[in-house]
C-alpha cells in the first residue's frame, strides 16, 4: 500500500514540476534558495541565542515573534512572499494551501523512503487569478536543537510557553532527521 502511495504522489509530482528547470526557473529556484538559506540562518542563530540567554521556555517566543518578522523582511526586500508551512502547524496562519499540503506530503514520502530531508524541494509555476506565479518549497529537517519544543518528551516549562502562546497547537511528536516541515515562496511571475 504505501509503495503504490509513493508511486501516486512521485507521478503527480513529475506533473506539477518539470523535470529540468529553464534558466529562468533555475535563476528563481536559486534565488529562492538563498532567501531560504538566510531566513534558516538568522533563525537558528536567534534561537540559540535565546535559549543560551534564557532557557528553552524563550525559544517559543522567537518562533513566534522573530520568524514572522524574518519572513515579512525578506518578503518586503525581495516582493515576494515567504514564509514557513506544516502538516502540524504550531500556528494556525502557517496552514498550508493545496498545493502545499501535497508537496508536503511528498516530503514526508520521500523520507519514509529513505531520503534525506536537507535536499529536498519542489517547485513549479500557477495561475492564480490570471497571473502566473512561481512557486517554491524547501523541507525543515528536525534537528535536534528544534527537539526541544517539537519533539516527543518535552520539558514541562516549554510545554507551558507553547500552550499559551498556542493553544491549537498540534507540532509536537517530531524525531531528529523527520520534514518538521517547509519554507515557502511565491514569486510574480
Amino acid at each position: 500500500m504505501r509503495i503504490a502511495a509513493l508511486a501516486f504522489i512521485l507521478a503527480v509530482t513529475a506533473l506539477i514540476a518539470p523535470a529540468r528547470a529553464d534558466a529562468t526557473s533555475q535563476q528563481r529556484i536559486e534565488a529562492s534558495r538563498a532567501v531560504i538559506g538566510d531566513f534558516a540562518t538568522r533563525l537558528k542563530g536567534a534561537l540559540t541565542a535565546e535559549i543560551e540567554r534564557t532557557g528553552p521556555p524563550g525559544a517559543v517566543a522567537v518562533c513566534r515573534d522573530t520568524a514572522p518578522a524574518i519572513a515579512a523582511e525578506a518578503s518586503a526586500k525581495t516582493g515576494w512572499v515567504v514564509g514557513r508551512t506544516s502538516l502540524k502547524t504550531r500556528n494556525p496562519d502557517n496552514a498550508p494551501d493545496a498545493w502545499e499540503r501535497e508537496i508536503l506530503e511528498e516530503f514526508a514520502a520521500r523520507r519514509m523512503a529513505g531520503e534525506d530531508p536537507a535536499g529536498m524541494d519542489a517547485w513549479t509555476i500557477v495561475n492564480r487569478d490570471g497571473r502566473q506565479q512561481f512557486r517554491y518549497m524547501k523541507a525543515i529537517p528536525t534537528a535536534s536543537l528544534c527537539l526541544t519544543c517539537h519533539g516527543t518528551n518535552i520539558d514541562p516549562t516549554v510545554k507551558k510557553a507553547i500552550d499559551d502562546a498556542y493553544p491549537a497547537d498540534v507540532a509536537t511528536g517530531y524525531g531528529e532527521g523527520d520534514v518538521r516541515g517547509a519554507f515557502t515562496i511565491t514569486q510574480p511571475r
